[in-house]
């Protein structure tokens, strides 16, 4: 079995096969995708909890938008010493936030937002995977017949436009996902499902500016998330493809089925780690974005200006 010749695999075999691996990926990295946002938020100034521990003051209710100081000022102002929250109240990384999470909320909360998640990799895998083979096997055919030299950069090319019309796409649901990972409901202190989230949107911002606008603000974020995804695409089909073609000569001219898996594993590891790294910062103005809840300044908030409020 382990010698099994390989042998071509139709498109019905990879929509499943994608399907699969994104349904797998999605349940696996979950609880690394809860702690990530909440980390983010945090340092938005934006709390999971309905109130915030004050020392020397108690509790105190925030605003509507569940809003906390991100950060204790250094300083005094007018005279008077900053109160702030004890270190203990404050995610201090990774490993801390999914601790807490199991030990205050349960261990089931570290697949917050799992729906959305699986209901994210549905126009992923009818989208984006397709689409970048078609448009990638279109490309180099395209550069073979005219006598160009695309062929190295068809990767890069066909990830990125792939991933646009998705991200167009889904990105309700994206939004919907970050603020059920970020936020619980600051009226009744329970977590908002995909539905209620985007309900909630909608009629916000649909009050003054009619229903036209309130469909508009369900993506909010695109351009930030664009920014991150389109680059991240780039970056790692441009990094996975070459890689993985070397581990594969590197496996024998007849490479068996296991050997293939740990090329595909080994070149995707050091692709995605490597694409990943260069566009965090943009997926942190990504999630500042779509967890801001105050219609005036969202509709003001740019890519631009997000990023001069995080390098504040």
């Amino acid at each position: 079995m382990a010698d099994a010749p390989l042998r071509k695999v139709d498109v019905r075999e990879k929509a499943i096969s994608a399907a699969g691996a994104a349904f797998i990926s999605a349940v696996i990295v979950n609880p690394l995708d809860v702690a990530k946002t909440r980390l983010q938020a945090q340092e938005a100034g934006v709390s999971y909890q309905p109130a915030c521990a004050m020392e020397g003051s108690g509790l105190f209710k925030v605003s509507i938008d569940g809003r906390c100081p991100p950060a204790c000022p250094r300083s005094s102002m007018a005279g008077v010493p900053p109160e702030c929250p004890p270190t203990g109240q404050r995610y201090r990384g990774t490993f801390d936030v999914m601790r807490r999470v199991v030990n205050e909320e349960g261990f089931l909360r570290l697949w917050r937002g799992l729906n959305a998640s699986l209901a994210i990799s549905i126009p992923t895998v009818g989208i984006y995977l397709p689409c970048y083979d078609l448009l990638r096997e279109e490309l180099v055919l395209y550069s073979e017949e005219n006598s160009l030299e695309l062929k190295p950069y068809a990767p890069l090319l066909a990830g990125s436009i792939a991933r646009s019309v998705a991200v167009v796409v889904c990105s309700p649901l994206e939004l919907a996902k970050t603020r059920m990972q970020a936020q619980v409901d600051p009226r009744t202190g329970k977590l908002p499902g995909v539905l209620a989230v985007l309900r909630s949107v909608n009629n916000m911002y649909g009050v003054d500016g009619g229903q036209l606008q309130g469909i508009r603000i369900m993506w909010t974020g695109v351009g930030a998330q664009l920014a991150r995804d389109v680059p991240f695409s780039a970056i790692c089909w441009s990094v996975l493809e070459p890689a993985r073609n070397f581990a594969l000569e590197a496996a024998g001219s007849v490479p068996d089925i296991g050997r293939v898996l740990g090329a595909n594993f080994v070149a995707g590891m050091f692709a995605g780690g490597l694409a990943a790294a260069a566009t965090c910062p943009l997926d942190v103005i990504k999630t500042w974005r779509q967890i801001e809840t105050d219609p005036v300044k969202v509709m003001s908030m740019t890519l631009r200006r997000t990023l001069g409020e995080i390098w504040q």
